[in-house]
């Protein structure tokens, strides 16, 4: 799990941003694979916006899984909610 100065996060570029804030696991996993699964193109990077500390593991675990479907790009802490970012490949 790499976690992103706020200098790298500013360089991103999110084609697709979806808000899990205030839900708990398993909602913003559920939430980042739906809409990776949908909304989120090849070569386009997703931004899941999450409250709940355990998507942080969880997040990164799910695109090791992916068999290199999606990168892990890593996290920002926002203050109250995380800004994750996840690349799709396939």
């Amino acid at each position: 799990m790499k976690q992103l100065t706020k200098e790298e996060v500013e360089k991103i570029k999110a084609d697709v941003v979806v808000d899990a804030r205030g839900q708990s696991c398993p909602g913003p996993m559920l939430e980042a694979k739906k809409a990776l699964g949908s909304k989120v193109k090849p070569g386009q990077i997703l931004e899941l916006l999450s409250s709940d500390h355990g998507t942080r593991h969880d997040l990164a675990t799910m695109c090791e899984r992916s068999k290199g479907k999606w990168e892990y790009l890593g996290f920002f802490d926002a203050g109250g909610y995380d800004r994750h970012f996840v690349k799709k490949h396939k």
